[in-house]
């Protein structure tokens, strides 16, 4: 998920309603069939159209763009323009003939925030630049048929929509919610049952035996070994969310079927109900549902009925108020902790001015993705706690009692209390809260150094 991409977009207020909403935020190829008068269903999509020579420049753009470390063949996205110079001819050939066989995908673990580890398939970077084309062009086809209620992957929606949709839901009365967990949803896609729905849409024979050979494509890891994949769908290429919600559409039309309130955002679901008993009844229709359907499973350890302010979804909680409040969920902040400590934490010999260097960019992202938060005491709370991590940095610096009295004397403490305050016996963390620090490091000279207040710069996004 990503929640980098919701970052950068611009949410719309949720009171305009997912009419205007759709009316707004129209596809280039929408636009381009109103003008035209032609209807989707007369550009069929094809490997011709995919690789029509204005969709791979685009595609070539946007996977620059994005970088991305090298697949299994080592070739680097600045090493791309020439090696398609000398090999695109011969690609699109075999991609004409339905013959062409991608490459191998890296297996790359990554750590989960909340434990175990996520595997990302990196394909080649010219298996991207076709998968990106591929996307291009699928995307405008099947979006416009995605549920109102899908937030995950898609132009012009993101995140923040999803949680302010869910507080609306709240308001209304639904303080119940069935929050599901998808057991590994990545691993376990049923390759039948994708390409059984993405032959609804797509015609061309080549182009889906081709998305199903990226869906079966050998993944390779650390010690060269290959395996090829059976069922899932490999992480890290850029078609992977086009196709998981093509998949997962599914779920949003049986929901919206029942007449049920939900937001999903990839495989993140949450469905808000009146009462307790509704949720836990339709926790197992659903799972049931998924099961036989879709041949997905929930993660009963994850999944769970229970209060909003009890769970989280996409990094905020709310409030108990009968007006619910957004609020960053607990879990979130102490991620974000996590990050600072591995900044702030073991680097003596790093200065101030260089740690603050590198904490900006982190916190100034941190807020913005959280700019909607309605409350603000966890925003000052964690100000405090990294102004007091930077003061202990400095102490542990300072290391002798001599050096760290001559440092509290020229910030301005009287010459006996710095003596007596450097030779205090105490901790580092101890000393950082103490008055004397406080004093002699005062919030305006780390301001004044560049570092950002998260309290602050939420003032700043509310203006």
């Amino acid at each position: 998920m990503s929640i980098n991409d919701a970052q950068r977009q611009v949410i719309a207020a949720t009171s305009q309603g997912s009419e205007q909403h759709s009316r707004e935020q129209l596809s280039g190829a929408e636009i381009d069939t109103a003008v035209s008068g032609r209807t989707k269903a007369e550009v069929p999509l094809t490997i011709e159209t995919v690789t029509e020579r204005s969709n791979m420049m685009l595609a070539y753009q946007r996977v620059v763009e994005n970088k991305g470390a090298a697949g299994v063949d080592n070739l680097s996205v600045s090493a791309l323009k020439p090696w398609l110079k000398e090999n695109w001819a011969s690609i699109k050939r075999a991609l004409m003939a339905g013959h062409y066989l991608p490459r191998a995908i890296r297996k790359m673990d990554i750590p989960k925030p909340d434990g175990g580890v996520r595997t990302l398939g990196i394909p080649t970077v010219a298996d991207r630049l076709i998968q990106q084309a591929i996307a291009q062009k699928l995307s405008p086809v099947v979006d416009p048929t995605f549920s109102n209620s899908s937030y995950g992957f898609r132009p012009g929606r993101n995140a923040w929509q999803a949680v302010r949709q869910a507080q609306v839901y709240m308001h209304s009365g639904k303080r119940q919610v069935v929050d599901m967990d998808l057991e590994k949803f990545f691993d376990r896609v049923d390759h039948d049952i994708l390409m059984s729905r993405l032959a609804r849409r797509i015609k061309d024979i080549r182009l889906l035996k081709l998305i199903r050979r990226y869906l079966e494509a050998e993944s390779v890891d650390s010690n060269k070994e290959r395996v090829r994949r059976v069922r899932g769908m490999p992480q890290g290429g850029p078609l992977s969310p086009l196709l998981s919600n093509i998949l997962l559409d599914e779920l949003d039309k049986e929901l919206e079927r029942r007449g049920h309130a939900f937001c999903r955002y990839a495989d993140d679901c949450n469905i808000y109900v009146s009462s307790r008993k509704a949720g836990e009844h339709l926790l197992r229709d659903i799972s049931e549902y998924l099961t036989e359907t879709l041949g997905l499973t929930i993660n009963e350890k994850k999944s769970a009925v229970a209060r909003p302010w009890a769970r989280k979804f996409l990094g905020y909680s709310v409030t108990r108020h009968k007006y619910a409040r957004l609020k960053v969920a607990d879990s979130s902040v102490s991620r974000l902790k996590d990050k600072l400590r591995s900044l702030t934490t073991g680097h003596r010999s790093a200065s101030v001015q260089s740690v603050i260097n590198k904490l900006s960019p982190l916190l100034r992202g941190w807020i913005s993705y959280f700019r909607y938060t309605e409350v603000k005491g966890v925003l000052e709370a964690l100000d405090s706690w990294i102004n007091r991590k930077l003061r202990c940095l400095l102490w542990r610096q300072w290391k002798r009692a001599r050096t760290r009295a001559k440092k509290l004397m020229r910030a301005g403490l009287t010459e006996e209390r710095a003596w007596r305050s450097a030779g205090n016996q105490r901790g580092a963390w101890w000393n950082s809260g103490a008055s004397h620090m406080n004093q002699a490091i005062k919030v305006s000279l780390l301001r004044n150094a560049g570092l950002l207040s998260l309290l602050e710069q939420h003032r700043q996004f509310q203006r």
